[in-house]
């Protein structure tokens, strides 16, 4: 199969209100508005996890310019904020849940970072499947599953993906790993339990060589500008990024240069 490179884009918060200690995963609804339209306009066609799978296994095709969306943490301003312009465009997207946190707080970050925020409750979350959109596991609190003994790591992943599928009646098989908190043992329980994709959140596009239980991602931030946002689509890298890339190969190259001339 000729090797493909997939942008997965990794959001967490779209509000109008983003709170300082949090800007930096916020992206206001206007921002988020630019880079659906922007995607739409490029021709990007929003897919799903199983359809990437599929085509990696070689039993399906996928669309020339393919994008997959994901959420993590299940907050409840994205249900009011983005899915509406996700819907405007006919865009599909999965949200990761906290599932013992359900319609309750993100009671992780008041340790990390002095803030929570309202999660989605059940009933949200199965208007989201009957509109088109996907949900997967983002285990049952939140932790850092690599820091865990096996007993607990097993529970976090098994009893969020049972909870989900009692809620939905549906198979779930997608997950994405809190903190990006993972290791050989965090993964071999992800298949263990039955998952059949986890996203990282190592940044750069996926390849078709990647391993479904180690995507890589493509952060979106909330300092990124509608360019920054154009390049890491084809890079994974903010504008800023890609710039600073560039200048420090060309300062790398001067040094060669120049030690080869002094010789």
């Amino acid at each position: 199969m000729t090797q493909t490179f997939i942008p997965i884009l990794m959001y967490h918060q779209v509000s109008p209100r983003p709170l300082p200690t949090f800007r930096k995963y916020t992206v206001t609804p206007r921002a988020f508005a630019a880079q659906m339209r922007w995607l739409a306009l490029a021709g990007y066609t929003p897919i799903t996890l199983d359809a990437l799978l599929e085509h990696r296994q070689e039993r399906g095709e996928l669309p020339r310019r393919s994008v997959i969306i994901t959420f993590d943490d299940g907050f409840q301003d994205c249900v009011d904020y983005a899915v509406p312009i996700l819907r405007k465009h006919g865009f599909t997207a999965i949200f990761y849940l906290v599932t013992g946190l359900m319609g309750q707080s993100s009671e992780w970050l008041k340790a990390e970072r002095g803030v929570t925020f309202p999660l989605m409750n059940w009933a949200m979350v199965r208007q989201l499947e009957a509109d088109g959109f996907s949900c997967g596991a983002h285990t049952v609190s939140h932790p850092r599953l690599a820091l865990l003994d096996l007993a607990d790591c097993r529970m976090e992943l098994r009893d969020s993906r049972l909870q989900l599928e009692d809620q939905l009646e549906h198979a779930v098989t997608h997950l994405a790993y809190p903190f990006g908190s993972w290791n050989a043992a965090v993964r071999a329980i992800a298949a263990e339990v039955g998952y059949r994709s986890a996203c990282t959140v190592e940044i750069g596009l996926s390849a078709s060589d990647d391993d479904p239980l180690a995507l890589r991602r493509v952060p979106v931030l909330g300092q990124d500008t509608l360019l920054d946002f154009i390049y890491r689509l084809r890079t994974a890298r903010s504008f800023h990024e890609a710039l600073r890339g560039k200048m420090a190969e060309a300062r790398r190259r001067w040094r060669r240069t120049g030690a080869n001339t002094a010789r």
